[in-house]
C-alpha cells in the first residue's frame, strides 16, 4: 500500500508520524504497520497500536529511535492533533499491589482525563493502592472486534464501552448521561464525573491519599467491599470529633 491509496484521515495520521520520526520514510512506517496491525490500515487498527507493538513491529532499527520520538509518532498514528505522548505501561501481575483499586480514566490522548464516556478515544486503567499507583493498561474505547458492530442499530454501544472497564471498581469521566451511567453501574463500576478533568495520574493520586488515610468515605468503603456493619463503623468513625 502506498500513501497516496489511503483514504484522506488515515494518510494525514501517517503523514504526521513520519514527519515525527525524520530517519523513517513512510514507505518504511507503512511496513512496520504491516507487521504491527496488518494492512490494509482502518481507523480503529490504528486505534488500537500500542508503543509496545509498534517498536516490536520496527526490529532492532526501532529499538534505537528515542522512546519520546517513538511515543510521539504513535500518538500520531492514534489520531491525536498535537502528536500527544503515548503513555507507557507499567508491568503488573494480579497481587502486586495488595489492597488496590483498578480505577478507569475517559481519555481523548496522553496521560489526560479528558474524554466524555460516549465519545472517548481510550480508557487508562491504572492500578492504585495506597503506596503505589501503576498505569497499567491503554484500552482503545472501540476495539477492531467492535468495529464490525457500530454500525449495527441492535447493538448497545454503551454496553460495549461499559465492558471495557468492567474489570475496574472505578471510572473517571468528564461527563457522562443518564443511560450509560446505569450500564456503568450495572458492569459494577462506580461512575464520578470531574467537568473540569486535568491530569489522570494526578487525579489517580488524589484516591491514593484517601485510601491512605483514616477516614474513607462510605461510597468508597462499599467500592472496596466492606460489609454494611464495616460501613456503619466507618461512618461513625468519621463523625469522631464532629461537633
Amino acid at each position: 500500500m502506498s500513501e497516496t491509496t489511503l483514504p484522506r484521515e488515515l494518510a494525514l495520521r501517517v503523514g504526521l508520524a513520519a514527519r515525527a520520526m525524520p530517519d523513517m520514510s513512510t514507505s518504511s512506517l507503512l511496513d512496520v504497520l504491516d507487521k504491527a496491525v496488518g494492512l490494509p490500515l482502518t481507523i480503529s487498527k490504528l486505534d488500537c497500536l500500542t508503543v509496545k507493538t509498534f517498536r516490536k513491529a520496527g526490529g532492532e532499527a526501532m529499538m534505537a529511535v528515542p522512546g519520546a520520538m517513538v511515543r510521539t509518532a504513535v500518538g500520531y498514528l492514534k489520531g491525536a492533533e498535537n502528536g500527544f505522548d503515548c503513555p507507557d505501561v507499567e508491568a503488573y501481575v494480579e497481587g502486586d499491589l495488595p489492597g488496590s483499586l483498578r480505577v478507569a480514566c475517559a481519555s481523548n490522548g496522553g496521560e489526560l482525563l479528558d474524554g466524555h464516556f460516549g465519545s472517548c478515544k481510550q480508557f487508562l486503567i491504572y492500578q492504585v493502592a495506597p503506596s503505589e499507583i501503576r498505569l497499567i493498561a491503554v484500552r482503545p474505547s472501540v476495539s477492531e472486534e467492535d468495529s464490525v458492530l457500530i454500525d449495527d442499530v441492535n447493538v448497545d454501544k454503551n454496553a460495549l464501552r461499559a465492558k471495557k472497564v468492567s474489570d475496574c471498581q472505578i471510572l473517571y469521566v468528564v461527563s457522562i448521561g443518564g443511560p450509560p451511567v446505569a450500564k456503568v453501574i450495572r458492569a459494577g463500576v462506580h461512575p464520578i464525573k470531574r467537568p473540569n478533568g486535568g491530569n489522570a495520574r494526578v487525579i489517580a493520586s488524589e484516591l491514593m491519599q484517601v485510601l491512605k488515610s483514616d477516614t474513607i468515605p462510605p461510597w468508597l468503603a462499599k467500592v472496596l467491599g466492606k460489609t454494611p456493619l464495616e460501613r456503619a463503623r466507618i461512618e461513625i468513625s468519621n463523625m469522631d470529633g464532629i461537633e
